[in-house]
């Protein structure tokens, strides 16, 4: 095995890690503004990594000049910060309630300032 065979393999594990973990954190955490933080950073982490690994894997070992990948993740990394912040915005809109493991350090550091 080559080393860009490698390189694919450690990227396509860490990215399908990274993937899952942004998924079990979606199921997992208590409201609407921790479920959102967990899947945007490590989601993004991981299809990038898997992104990186296609970039590898077309270039280096197909020889094939393939630019689709990069565009990929140029989309993915302006877009996926951007629905963060809207979605953000709009629960702070309609008020949406925090979990009260989360309001309560919130609130007592907001008094606190």
């Amino acid at each position: 095995m080559s080393w860009i065979e490698s390189c694919i393999a450690i990227l396509s594990v860490a990215g399908s890690l990274f993937v899952l973990l942004g998924s079990l954190a979606l199921v997992k955490l208590p409201d609407f503004y921790t479920r959102l933080h967990g899947p945007t950073k490590a989601t993004t982490l991981g299809l990038g990594s898997l992104v990186l690994a296609s970039l590898l894997y077309f270039n280096g070992v197909e020889q094939v000049l393939s630019l689709q990948q990069l565009l990929i993740a140029l989309f993915l990394f302006i877009t996926a910060p951007i629905t963060a912040h809207m979605l953000i915005k709009a629960a702070l809109h309609h008020q949406l309630k925090t979990a009260k493991s989360t309001s309560g350090k919130t609130q007592a550091k907001l008094e606190s300032d």
